[in-house]
This record gives C-alpha cells, sequence and structure tokens, in this order.
C-alpha cells in the first residue's frame, strides 16, 4: 500500500475523495503489518483517529483545514506530544506522560497532520544505529540483518517502509541524515534555530536541529515549509525565508559545487565511493561545474565534536535525577542512593560513557584542555566553511563513509563514532545539509551529502530536487 505525494493526500482529503480516517487507518495497519522491523516504540490510535474525526467533520462543514489535512506522521519519541508518552526510548523516561506539545508537532498539528506513533531511536538519540535503545533494535527495511542507522532509525526506517508519508527527526551529529542514507529516503538537517527545539529532549543545545525524513524532496520541503517559523519558547529561532521553501529553482545549470576532498579519502569503502562518483556524472550531465575542495578542519570534526556533545548532554541529562518525574528507584535508603540507583538503573551504557566524558572534559583542569580546544576548532570550521562558500554554492560528499552495517557489527564504540565522520561538520558549522538517494551498491543505498550556506535551506531544496530529477 503505497502513498501519493504529501500534497496530493491532503488535496484528496480536502476535496473528499478520500477521508482523513482512512489515512490514519491505512498507517496503523502499517504499522501492523510491518511489526517486525521494530520502527515504532508506541502507537497513538485513539488519538490520531479522533483527530482524524475532526478534520472530516470540519470538511463536511465546509470550514477550512490546513495545507497537510489528513495527512499520518511519525514523531521521533524524543519529541513530547501532549498526554502521550515521550521516552526517549530510555528507560529512565519510560512512562512519562508529555504535560504539554513540542512546537514543531504543534505546528504540524495546525496544518492538519496527524500523529499516528512514536518512533524508535537510539536513547536520548545516542547513537548512530538504534541499537542503543533501551528497548529494541529496529531493522533496516532494505536488509533485516542491517541497521538502520541513529538515531533516527525508527522514523527513517518508518518512511521506507511507507507506514506514514514523513517523520519527524532530530540531527545532533548526523541522526537523521545517516538513516536517511542507509534507508534509501531523504533526510534534511536545517540551518541551526530555523525549527523551534521547544518541546523535544535535549543532547547537545548547540548542536541539536529539528529535520525531516521523507521519501522525496517536494514532500520534505512542504513539511519544512510548515515547521518553520519564531518560536517564543526558543530563543535561539532564525528568520524564515521570505519566499515559500516550495518555491525551489531546481536547476543545476552554472551551479558551482565543491567536492570535498577530506569526503572521499581512504575512510570512505570502493563502493560507496563508486556510487559518488556515478551521482557526480549525474549532476554535471545536469550543468553543474564541480571541483575539488580541501577543508583541512574537517579531519578535526569528529574530535571535537565528541568533545563538545558529551560536554553538552552531560549538563542537560543532569535534570534525569528521579526526583521529579521519570524512573525512580523505590529501595534507595537516603537522596544520594535515590540519585545514584536511579541513574545507575535508569541510564543505559551510551548514555553513561556519554555524561562520563562530558563531565570529564567540564572539570577543573581539563576544561582548557579539551573543551575550549573543542570549540576554538569549531570556530576554525566555521570559518573555513564560510571560506569555501565564497567559491561555491554547495559542497558535496558521501553521507557517510559506509553501506549500512550489520546488527552487532560495530561493538566498539569508536567505530560507531566514525560514522558521523562526514556529518558532523554541518552541525559544527551551523549549516544546512541533506541526504538524498544516490544508487545502489548491491542491494544496499548509498546517499549523496548536499551542504549550503547557512540559511540557504531553500536553495539546497532546489538543487536537491534537480539531482532527483535526473535518472
Amino acid at each position: 500500500m503505497s502513498w501519493g505525494s504529501i500534497a496530493q493526500i491532503a488535496k484528496d482529503v480536502q476535496s473528499g475523495k478520500t477521508t482523513a480516517l482512512s489515512s490514519v487507518e491505512k498507517s496503523l495497519e502499517l504499522i501492523k503489518k510491518f511489526d517486525e522491523y521494530k520502527s515504532i516504540i508506541s502507537v497513538l490510535e485513539k488519538a490520531a483517529k479522533k483527530r482524524a474525526e475532526a478534520i472530516d467533520e470540519r470538511i463536511k462543514n465546509g470550514q477550512k483545514v490546513g495545507r497537510l489535512a489528513g495527512v499520518p506522521f511519525i514523531a521521533k519519541d524524543n519529541f513530547l506530544v501532549f498526554g502521550e508518552e515521550t521516552t526517549a526510548a530510555s528507560n529512565i523516561l519510560k512512562g512519562f506522560q508529555a504535560p504539554y506539545q513540542s512546537t514543531a508537532i504543534n505546528k504540524l498539528e495546525a496544518e492538519g497532520a496527524i500523529c499516528v506513533a512514536k518512533a524508535n531511536l537510539d536513547a536520548f538519540a545516542h547513537g548512530s544505529s538504534t541499537e542503543n535503545s533501551d528497548f529494541f533494535t529496529t531493522k533496516n527495511p532494505v536488509d533485516k540483518t542491517r541497521v538502520p542507522g541513529g538515531s533516527s532509525g525508527g522514523s527513517a526506517a518508518a518512511v521506507a517502509l511507507r507506514i506514514a508519508p514523513f517523520a519527524t527527526g532530530s540531527d545532533t551529529g548526523g541522526s537523521i541524515r545517516q538513516p536517511a542514507s542507509f534507508c534509501n529516503i531523504v533526510g534534511l538537517k536545517p540551518t541551526y534555530g530555523l525549527i523551534s527545539r521547544s518541546g523535544v529532549v535535549a543532547m547537545g543545545s548547540s548542536l541539536d536541529c529539528i529535520g525531516v525524513l521523507a521519501s522525496n524532496v517536494d514532500d520534505t520541503a512542504l513539511v519544512l515549509d510548515v515547521m518553520v517559523g519564531k518560536d517564543n519558547l526558543d530563543m535561539t529561532m532564525i528568520e524564515r525565508d521570505k519566499k515559500s521553501y516550495i518555491a525551489l529553482d531546481n536547476s543545476l545549470k552554472g551551479k558551482k559545487i565543491g567536492l570535498v576532498k577530506e569526503f572521499i579519502d581512504e575512510n570512505v569503502s570502493t563502493d560507496v565511493r563508486a556510487v559518488i562518483e556515478q551521482a557526480i556524472d549525474r549532476l554535471k550531465t545536469g550543468g553543474a561545474i564541480i571541483e575539488e575542495i580541501s577543508l583541512p578542519m574537517s579531519k578535526l570534526g569528529l574530535p571535537a565534536y565528541y568533545v563538545i556533545c558529551p560536554a553538552e548532554l552531560s549538563s542537560n541529562l543532569s535534570r534525569y535525577d528521579g526526583q521529579r518525574y521519570g524512573y525512580s528507584h523505590k529501595n534507595a535508603k537516603n537522596l544520594e542512593e535515590s540519585y545514584t540507583l536511579s541513574r545507575d538503573l535508569g541510564f543505559g551504557d551510551e548514555a553513561k560513557r556519554r555524561i562520563m566524558i562530558g563531565a570529564y572534559v567540564l572539570s577543573s583542569g581539563y576544561y582548557d584542555a579539551y573543551y575550549k580546544k573543542a570549540q576554538v576548532v569549531r570556530t576554525k570550521i566555521i570559518n573555513e566553511s564560510s571560506a569555501a562558500f565564497k567559491k561555491f554554492d554547495f559542497l558535496i560528499g558521501p553521507t557517510t563513509p559506509s553501506v549500512a552495517f550489520k546488527i552487532g557489527e560495530k561493538s566498539d564504540p569508536i567505530s560507531m563514532y566514525l560514522s558521523d565522520l562526514f556529518t558532523v561538520y554541518a552541525n559544527l558549522s551551523g549549516c544546512p545539509a541533506i541526504s538524498v538517494p544516490a544508487g545502489f551498491s548491491g542491494e544496499l543505498p548509498v546517499g549523496l551529502q548536499i551542504i549550503a550556506p547557512q540559511k540557504m535551506d531553500r536553495q539546497l531544496l532546489g538543487i536537491s530536487k534537480a539531482f532527483e530529477d535526473i535518472r
């Protein structure tokens, strides 16, 4: 059971050709059908059907409905949905009922979209495979023996399985783009601050971006156009483009594109390199001018990221103490033991690892040696990317160094962290970046990553659409 475009689904609902309720029921049926892939943590059947019936009633009465009327979607389970369980795939939040709703979900619902389920993820978005979920590992829809990527692996798998036309995700170091690449869909990380982070469980606050996973660029652009906009609950937000994000310039002719030398080095597998070379030929066919560019600071991006991000998340995760909400150990003898046991039993191994790293790099005597130096590197990366965009309109490279790996293959944390090798650069620089399907190595998909200057999200979508149209 396939879906049409998001715009067409909404149009059919608005015209009475179909109903919002039937779209929701179709999505709920698909959730059951593809249960073995473990992409979904919780199903919001009752609330989704109620919203659908309300939309259908409004249409019946001739009242206006939004641009996404009756379109089902999946929310990554670090997005708060009012009255529903939000776990961030961690035992420490199991059973937590959201007392309010994220701004991103509010904006989608205001246009008639209907959240039907919450997607699995690496707990607290810490990971690149969805194996760090405290509940279960999501399977890749292309090959059930492989990971879907992470941390938005459940969202990516749900879209690839066509359970829903789109899903929300969060991207701190590649958590939208990497699973999009592994699952052969589109994954967009906008410019930092373009979409409100209010009501989304925080990881690394200076790096977190809210984004979209969808099956094509047009759908991605429409959802982005709905989600952007100022929010007084997030003081880091920037102004949206004055033009609609669906007004795309999809011409490649004359576009200057820099192929990042460091993104096609010895770390890239030969099969991924071959697909990217074919993608480059496609871009040239469309009239793009492609030259190689060296970004030396990109080599330091990953080590800088794994200092800055743990430092910020160790601060963000300090609120989970077993006292106010979330898991609390019942047999603690005193307050200190309550803190210790609640966190010990509530947090998974990866969360503990990153908390300890973060606490260490922020501690007295090590702050200057690690955190301060990492921030200096970040500044140099921002300056380097700004200089690069004076010469080029866009930067490209593979989204990931390899195709999706086997479940259980990367038991060593360092090898897992290397999955983010090419994606952290955009987070550290604050630039928008996207992964679009580039082709296959055997039966496994490969994504092309395209990076644009800050606030050039609409232009990024335009070139992505142009690439998508060249077959």
